[in-house]
């Protein structure tokens, strides 16, 4: 058995929201596959270790992984659509970065498990996975279609359970960190996000669970739940009817910006933590739930009234 990499604590890591393919590029095939080119790994806290990000060909995701490349690691990206994700390798790549990538859709259990042998076919090992990718949506539950209801669940569930199934056997072999990106709307739901919002809550019972039953094997699982960020302008969620429309407006002076909120996961992972609660509002809202429910529930309620495109 590999022996446990300094600087964790002999414990797992897994994810937030991917950007939907746009009109001009096409979904891979399961099972195709695009050109892989690494580089010589750089030096740094993750220095010598290996890691999985889920949904890293834009948004939130990529910037994560260039975070992990610059401060070392040796890094698998992944995505649905192969042209978006071959930009991001080459740009990766053309920075110096130690980077492979594999087209995979993690609700698919056969393409996560391609997904996992293919980062321990160019690297060796896996240290760390971050399972970031998930469908978000923007419909009332009387609206809603019971396929997006499952589209959007199973986005936010088995697209965290399958990658740490598939990779759990080299996880625990490298006492590795797993990391779910799950959202600040998982501590008290959201109106208008009943499937993104229950599929996000459920990573949190599933980390303690976990953390549990695999207590003693050296892994970490831990949970962030992100607030408001910045997104790529062709981002993307499901409405009622499964079509992708714009994301519900946000106030820009309540939002993160990508590189910050990878630096904040960053920290989660160092720090060795099990929860982090990001942004103000997030905060606020964890406060709220814990000690004054019915008063933030008022509060949402007069919200739903007063700011409806906040959730339309």
């Amino acid at each position: 058995m590999t022996k446990p990499l300094a600087g964790f604590d002999n414990r797992v890591i897994s994810e937030k929201s991917f950007t939907l393919p746009d009109t001009d590029s096409q979904p891979a095939q399961a099972g195709e596959e695009i050109p892989r080119t690494t580089t010589p790994a750089g030096s740094g806290f993750f220095a010598g270790k290996v890691a999985i990000v889920t949904g890293s060909e834009s948004g939130i995701g990529r910037e994560t992984a260039r975070e992990l490349c610059r401060q070392g690691a040796q890094v698998v990206l992944n995505g649905l659509c192969s042209k978006r994700l071959e930009q991001t390798r080459r740009a990766f790549w053309q920075a110096g970065y130690s980077v492979a990538s594999c087209v995979a859709d993690v609700t698919d259990y056969a393409q996560c498990e391609r997904l996992i042998n293919e980062a321990v076919q160019a690297f060796g090992r896996i240290d760390v996975l971050i399972t970031n990718a998930s469908i978000s949506m923007r419909a009332y539950f009387a609206d809603l279609t019971p396929d997006v209801f499952r589209r959007v669940l199973d986005s936010n569930v088995y697209g965290s359970v399958y990658p740490l199934k598939a990779a759990l056997p080299y996880l625990t072999e490298s006492a590795g960190v797993v990391t779910f990106i799950s959202s600040i709307s998982a501590l008290n739901g959201m109106p208008s996000g009943s499937a993104y919002c229950a599929g996000k809550a459920a990573l949190i019972n599933l980390t303690h669970t976990l953390n549990l039953e695999l207590h003693g094997t050296g892994i970490q699982l831990g949970v962030v739940h992100l607030g408001f960020t910045q997104n790529d302008d062709d981002k993307r969620v499901l409405d009622a009817a499964g079509l992708a429309v714009p994301i519900a407006y946000r106030n820009p002076r309540w939002q993160m910006s990508q590189s910050e909120v990878a630096r904040a996961i960053l920290k989660h992972i160092r720090k060795r933590r099990t929860k982090t609660v990001l942004t103000p509002m997030g905060l606020l809202i964890n406060f709220m739930t814990c000690y004054f429910p019915k008063t933030g529930d008022r509060v949402i309620r007069w919200t739903m009234k007063n700011w409806k495109r906040f959730y339309e």
